[in-house]
């Protein structure tokens, strides 16, 4: 880091790995919560029809972005706590803060728009983001527990937020709620759980004393900032499809985008969350001679992934070039349709989690080069709407993972490319 160190000094305690089976216990809730995500968008299409559909998965699809807000403290503290002794508590105290923040203005912003507009868009859109922004803040206070040892907290959290998605979900689907008022019953569950869990975090993490805040603030917030920013990027990139799905009038496209979002996604979660298990000990070991092979590591990855997704690329443009393959491509509502689908959501989910891999091995070698990954997510986010708007409106779904391909592609070349152009020797 810049400034102020967060480097703990030579005495500073190993981080082990996590045990299997401590592994297998996290898993099975994060795993209950993700598949009761996956019920809900399968269950909520038969409760409400299409045009309701759409408009719930247009403003999930907007907001998801806002998950990873409060979640980068998390993942900076993951990063910077095994390297700390004297300051452990401090900035630990500064995630808690850092995370807290956005998520009571969301809230704020969501309370005002139900007193002032409560049958508007913005009402339906603040309150999705309420809903995404308290679980990334939850993953945070899950993310500290762990790191204090207490891993079964951060199960117990997501397997209650299962048993809410599903009791809402169920409840939905009999009294045929309203999209606002769904997603106001999933803000209030997931709310309540996250009280409790932040209740059980260290007093000092939450009423710490007085903190040298103008010295250790500017070097965690930077380094917060640069690692969060990849994930917001990248899911913002992810959110723009749907903005232009609705711009080009195809907002019942929403609905297929995002159920077949969330099967990408559910997998990425998973591999993502593995990656923030072992971060501690990763981040212990990337340091030195460790930096040097991590990054080699990732320069390999990124190549893969540069020419798995122009494979893909040439592959679907020569396929529009051929009448009949153009038809199916852009068909709607068939088995072929559908089929496509399938495979482009193989093709997307592959890419990004080998890049997903590459970008966590080169964050957590050091603070420098997170201008670098950050740089890398301003070119997909840039990169994600230009390929929608070409792709989106002739092709709907398919064009928009076909759009996202495009951006992971050009993300992994950025990224590539400035790696090699600070360190000459890869």
């Amino acid at each position: 880091m810049t400034g102020t160190s967060l480097t703990g000094g030579p005495g500073t305690a190993a981080i082990a790995a996590p045990k299997p089976a401590m592994v297998l216990r996290l898993l099975a809730g994060r795993g209950a919560f993700r598949l009761a995500i996956q019920a809900m968008g399968v269950v909520l299409v038969t409760a409400w029809g299409a045009h309701d559909y759409g408009r719930f998965a247009t403003a999930l699809g907007l907001m998801t972005w806002l998950n990873f807000v409060p979640s980068s403290a998390e993942k900076s503290a993951l990063k910077c706590l095994p390297r700390l002794r004297m300051t452990r508590d401090a900035v630990a105290a500064l995630a808690v803060r850092v995370a807290f923040v956005p998520v009571l203005v969301v809230l704020a912003a969501m309370a005002v728009a139900l007193v002032v507009a409560p049958e508007s868009d913005a009402a339906l859109y603040l309150t999705a983001a309420g809903w995404s922004i308290s679980g990334g803040l939850l993953m945070t206070v899950s993310g500290l527990h762990r790191f204090r040892g207490k891993s079964t907290l951060d199960a117990l959290a997501f397997t209650a937020g299962a048993l809410v998605v599903g009791a809402v979900t169920a409840g939905t689907w009999f009294v045929r709620w309203s999209p606002l008022t769904h997603l106001g019953l999933l803000l209030g569950g997931i709310l309540l759980i996250l009280g409790f869990s932040a209740a059980l975090l260290p007093k000092e993490w939450l009423r710490p004393g007085k903190v040298d805040g103008h010295r250790l603030l500017p070097a965690f917030g930077r380094t917060t900032v640069l690692l969060g920013m990849t994930e917001v990027l990248d899911v913002l990139a992810t959110s723009t499809v749907f903005g232009v799905l609705a711009l080009a009038g195809r907002t019942v496209d929403s609905g297929p985008f995002y159920v077949a979002l969330l099967a990408s996604s559910a997998f990425c979660s998973l591999l993502f969350y593995q990656l923030r298990l072992h971060q501690p000990a990763i981040s212990r070991r990337m340091r030195g001679g460790g930096a040097a092979a991590g990054r080699a590591r990732a320069v390999e990855l990124l190549k893969l992934v540069e020419w798995g997704a122009l494979v893909f690329l040439v592959a679907v443009g020569i396929a529009l070039a051929i009448p009949t393959a153009r038809a199916v491509l852009t068909s709607e509502g068939t088995t072929g349709a559908y089929l496509v689908l399938g495979v482009f959501v193989l093709a997307e989910t592959v890419l990004f989690a080998v890049r997903l891999y590459a970008g966590f091995l080169i964050e957590n070698t050091n603070s420098k080069v997170l201008t670098l990954t950050a740089s890398a997510s301003i070119a997909g986010l840039i990169a994600t709407p230009l390929a929608a708007v070409a792709l989106v409106p002739a092709m709907g779904p398919v064009g928009g993972f076909a759009a996202l391909v495009f951006a992971i592609g050009a993300r992994a070349t950025v990224l590539r490319r400035l790696l090699r152009r600070h360190h000459p020797e890869l």
